[in-house]
């Protein structure tokens, strides 16, 4: 029988390394936070990073490497190709009896030691040493470009600050000289994620490359790069995503893994071949996004009672509706974090993965070899869950699987794309699911969007408010009145843009008795959207006018969200 692997905690005790109650201080901490013990101790400040990693090496009986004093040869480093060492910050040793010797700094990290396997075609001896040594030495020994970073830090200073420094050192650089063109994409992407963007945009154009940020929903211009460096800089940005730089014909996706100020930071990439050149997108993805917490979405307090309420019912359907990039992703992970319990089995079925959240098992959408949605539904359904997220539901046929799962006793969440919450019934019955099966199945339906929250650094009273935006969301005299309207003047905290942050702005809608025998008998959305009226459902204009006597929002932002079509007028 196989020997039973010491706890970490043991390990440490045993060696007199911590004591007793700072140990269970630090369980206890490291499972409210969701992180390892080892983690939590450093972190704590109770023990080094290197005390940790001989703990580890230790309990998975692996070898302890001491990057200080073990030398690696420039033979061994070209054992593995220089973008996987620093896209996976793993060190080569040396080939030892037909095995490729590799330092790591994560025992744990199975995926990994079975995709250098495969990338690398060799069988592994895995070594542990700690993460900050090697990424020091990755960094500053084997990274020539990081090892100059003074002289960089010069050049800069003697050129310009920021993108713009970085664009004349490219230009002024031979043409062979790609260093500048690495330190250049480098600050596009740091100061993006340093100024709270959640896409990059590169458009080349006629005669330029425009760089542009999106900030809080809303786009913004940040720099024109010279056409010659179009080339060098979209290659770049492939070769950090894994994408096939000799590609220029088709659309291709890919991942960057980059830490900046010390936070892991995932980068969704996207490339588009067009008329002046491929358009690229790098779509921000930071993993705080998923654990802000139901209350910091934006809800009411009556919302939020009810939107607690549903996602603990044991079966049915909750849907999540409205457009590309209004939240519903980061609304249906923070309520699996809320149900994510050791007592309950989560599976998600993706296109993509966007977060990795632990304890939650995810399997993403693979249409090229013929992995797709509805072959991941069926076979969940046999894995037993209580849970399942469905990314979002395209076509009848996933809705009939969804629907199935639900009435045989799942919870299931997922999104559509509709405009309100009453459109996602008739949207389900024109893909084809029979009216009553949708009426039986659904609990909840939720339209959300996000809206710019006003900056507290520079917020001020409005005096002079827009009277259209006021007609538009109905905002009368007399309230006005009781209720000052607020916008933000613009300050350097915001970019001058008066607004920090978003919030979501929510319409739901509850299927109560009569909902469903208007969903049976194949009622239009006005009369559907008339009944949860009557039943108490808030629109997301009237949700966004809370919002704005409350000096959150500004009434142009919510008539810029929800401005659909059938949003603006209610039949009484």
């Amino acid at each position: 029988m196989a020997k039973k692997r010491r706890h970490l905690g043991e390990i440490l005790y045993k060696s007199k390394l911590v004591d007793k109650p700072t140990l269970i201080k630090a369980i206890k901490k490291g499972r409210a936070d969701n992180k390892r013990l080892g983690e939590t101790l450093v972190a704590m400040g109770v023990v080094s990073e290197d005390v940790i990693s001989k703990a580890l090496a230790k309990q998975f009986g692996m070898e302890y490497v001491d990057l200080d004093e073990t030398p690696i040869s420039q033979s061994a480093q070209k054992l593995i190709p220089p973008e996987l060492i620093r896209k996976h910050f793993v060190l080569p040793l040396g080939m030892d009896n037909g095995r490729l010797k590799i330092v790591i700094s994560d025992p744990l990290d199975l995926d990994l030691q079975d995709l250098l396997r495969f990338r690398l075609n060799k069988e592994l001896e895995c070594c542990l040493a700690s993460p900050s040594k090697i990424r020091t030495f990755i960094l500053h020994t084997m990274d020539e470009v990081r090892s100059s970073i003074d002289a960089t830090a010069a050049e800069l200073a003697a050129a310009g600050h920021g993108i713009e420094g970085g664009v004349r050192l490219a230009q002024a650089s031979d043409e062979d000289d790609d260093g500048p063109i690495i330190r250049l994409v480098n600050m596009i992407i740091d100061e993006a994620v340093r100024i709270r963007s959640s896409d990059i945009h590169i458009e080349p154009m006629t005669d330029r490359v425009r760089v542009r940020y999106r900030i809080d929903g809303v786009c913004v211009e940040r720099d024109n790069i010279p056409k010659n460096m179009q080339a060098p800089i979209i290659a770049r940005i492939k070769i950090l995503s894994g994408m096939d730089i000799t590609e220029r014909r088709l659309p291709q996706d890919g991942r960057i893994k980059r830490r900046i100020d010390e936070q892991d930071i995932d980068f969704r990439v996207s490339c588009l071949p067009g008329y002046h050149g491929e358009s690229t997108v790098l779509r921000i993805l930071r993993p705080e996004s998923v654990n802000i917490g139901i209350q910091a979405l934006g809800f009411e307090q009556d919302n939020y009672e009810a939107f607690l309420q549903i996602i603990k019912r044991p079966n049915g359907i909750f849907l999540v509706t409205g457009p590309t990039g209004s939240g519903k992703t980061t609304t249906l992970y923070s309520a699996l974090k809320e149900l994510n319990r050791p007592d309950r089995k989560i599976i998600t079925a993706e296109d993509p993965v966007e977060y990795n959240v632990a304890g939650i098992n995810q399997c993403q959408v693979r249409t090229e070899i013929d992995l797709t949605f509805p072959k991941i539904l069926r076979s969940m359904l046999r894995q037993a869950p209580n849970i399942i997220l469905i990314g979002e539901i395209r076509d009848g046929l996933v809705a009939d699987i969804a629907i199935q799962a639900a009435l045989t006793g799942h919870l299931v969440f997922s999104t559509l794309h509709t405009n309100d919450a009453p459109s996602a019934i008739t949207r389900l019955i024109d893909m084809g699911v029979k009216p009553f099966l949708v009426a039986s199945s659904i609990q909840a339906i939720m339209a959300q969007r996000l809206v710019r929250v006003i900056c507290e650094n520079c917020k001020v009273v409005d005096e002079n408010p827009d009277p259209q935006y006021l007609r538009l969301l109905r905002i009368n005299p007399d309230e006005l009145r009781k209720n000052p309207i607020y916008k933000g003047a613009g300050c350097s905290r915001c970019q001058n843009t008066g607004f920090r942050g978003r919030v979501a702005i929510f319409e739901m809608m509850e299927l109560n008795n009569q909902i469903r025998e208007l969903a049976f008998a194949r009622a239009p959305a006005s009369e559907l959207r008339k009944a949860a009226r009557n039943s108490g459902m808030r629109t997301l204009m009237e949700d966004g006018k809370r919002k704005v006597f409350r000096g959150v929002t500004t009434p142009d932002e919510v008539a810029r969200v929800s401005q659909a079509e059938g949003l603006l007028v209610d039949d009484e």
